[in-house]
């Protein structure tokens, strides 16, 4: 049997084909994490089709523009752009140790007419090149999908909770209220500015063209007897067809690698973002005040049969970090070309390129899903607030005691050590008495009933809720409506 790992790799259901294909690694990325549209993309078949339509439609521009092929070539070429005999391709590579060269054979076969045209001019990355632009173009359609409906959900929960006091954090420690909506909408901030530099590289993406051997295009040259006009417009015809409007003006054999690391930042950037939320839901889960869905046979533990974990945040921030960390690669890739080519991209790319892709499509699978249905405990979070409310209160106390006629510097003082003694105190297990003590002082001239009035956490948030409102309106709303028809995505985990 013939090894099925590129099938394996790439399209799901494959080893259930063959029992024995069970002996061979199965990638996490398609048998537990990707999306069946993101690991179509990136199947052997839609790259090997995609040669195809590229051969079509180099054949097409060549017959536009003088060339003598035919139109029954054309269509015999198309007749036979999904059905790749991947046995016989197999077999060529064997023979010619070039993969390239094996699926021109393989179309070849298939196409007898048109076999002595097939590829003319080209060079292995007319096909290789053009076609990871492609893909990597398509695969940014379909995160930008999901990154919308990411954003979406978020500012439903936004909305929903922008009134809501709870803790803020700095250093993982108590600081000023904030509010559940507006700390949400620091998530959907990051996601916002993942969603511009997305929106950057899809309207700049380049299409490598038709270029030739070393990107002088002198096998074009020859083939339109010097006719540069012909050859510059071969060129353009060929990246209209397959949906380009613009290519490099400048390409050694292939095209600037540099365009790989540009891309594939923007998946780096968005792992960043879906890393921050899930390392803060998985905080606030330990906190119990925000928690990720939790099904109901769900099992946290095999041996703790308490344990409710954040396992699809842990997840989330276990690939982010893959990918993060892959996205080195493309930048090393793209340093180390040497003049117009080396193949020691080759093998690098063929990995990091659908991974990173793959990866990321699996982040934003969870994260549509966490997203959706996070569970707020009010209660706990409220608790948290009443116990923390007196210290960060103590200003405004101490504002009102001046007003009394109080020395500001003496009850600054009187307020440190107070607060000092009752955060001991907590520490050992008692309630919060901070407030008790100001009004047994009779330097405050407040009681305690006047000191609780001052304590409604609402008073506390700030700009808080307003700020919700305005980002919502102001940046998030006009992306949805641009967007609209993405809206309502459900993605269905397979753990």
């Amino acid at each position: 049997m013939s090894r099925a790992f590129p099938a394996l790799y790439f399209e799901k259901g494959v080893e259930d084909a063959d029992m024995e294909s069970r002996q061979y690694f199965e990638h996490p990325l398609t048998k537990r994490y990707a999306s069946e549209k993101m690991l179509k993309n990136f199947s052997p078949h839609k790259k090997y089709t995609t040669w195809r339509k590229l051969w079509i439609a180099l054949a097409e521009a060549e017959k536009e523009l003088g060339l003598p092929i035919t139109d029954e070539q054309i269509e015999e070429m198309r007749a036979h752009v999904d059905q790749i005999n991947f046995e016989d391709a197999e077999e060529y590579e064997k023979i010619t140790r070039h993969d390239v060269m094996a699926h021109i054979w393989a179309f070849g076969k298939q196409c007898p007419k048109a076999k002595p045209i097939i590829h003319l001019g080209a060079t292995s990355a007319f096909v290789g090149d053009n076609t990871d632009v492609i893909l990597m173009r398509d695969g940014l359609a379909i995160l930008k999908e999901k990154l919308v409906n990411v954003i979406y959900n978020l500012k439903n929960f936004a909305l929903q909770y922008k009134d809501m006091p709870t803790l803020g954090f700095t250093h993982f420690q108590p600081a000023q209220l904030t509010t559940v909506g507006k700390r949400a909408c620091l998530w959907i901030q990051d996601l916002v500015m993942d969603l511009e530099d997305l929106e950057y590289v899809e309207k700049n993406i380049k299409l490598r063209g038709v270029k030739g051997t070393t990107g002088t295009q002198a096998s074009f040259m020859k083939l339109f007897n010097g006719d540069e006009e012909k050859v510059k417009k071969l060129d353009m015809l060929v990246a209209k067809k397959m949906g380009f409007d613009k290519t490099f003006p400048i390409t050694g054999q292939t095209y600037p690698r540099k365009q790989d690391s540009q891309i594939l930042r923007v998946l780096q950037s968005i792992a960043e973002s879906a890393h921050k939320f899930a390392s803060d839901i998985r905080l606030l889960a330990s906190l119990r005040e925000i928690e990720e869905p939790f099904e109901e046979g769900q099992i946290g533990s095999s041996a703790m049969a308490y344990k409710r974990n954040p396992m699809r945040c842990e997840r989330m921030t276990a690939l982010c970090r893959y990918v993060i960390i892959n996205g080195l690669n493309p930048y090393i890739t793209a340093a180390n070309q040497w003049f117009e080519r080396t193949l020691d991209d080759s093998a690098n790319r063929r990995l990091v390129i659908p991974e990173m892709f793959l990866a990321t499509d699996a982040i934003l699978n969870i994260y549509i899903n966490v997203s959706q249905r996070l569970v707020v405990n009010s209660k706990v979070i409220e608790k948290h607030v009443r116990e923390e409310l007196p210290f960060m209160a103590t200003e405004n106390i101490l504002m009102e005691a001046v007003k009394k006629g109080g020395d500001r510097q003496e009850l600054h003082e009187v307020l440190r050590r107070y607060s000092i003694e009752a955060a001991a105190e907590i520490k050992e297990g008692r309630p919060n008495n901070l407030i008790d003590k100001i009004a047994a002082d009779g330097r405050f001239k407040m009681t305690k009933d006047e000191i609780k009035e001052m304590m409604d956490p609402s008073n506390f948030v700030g700009r808080s809720p307003g700020q919700v409102i305005e980002f919502i309106k102001g940046t998030v709303d006009p992306i949805l409506k641009r967007y609209e028809k993405y809206l309502g995505l459900k993605v269905d985990l397979q753990v």
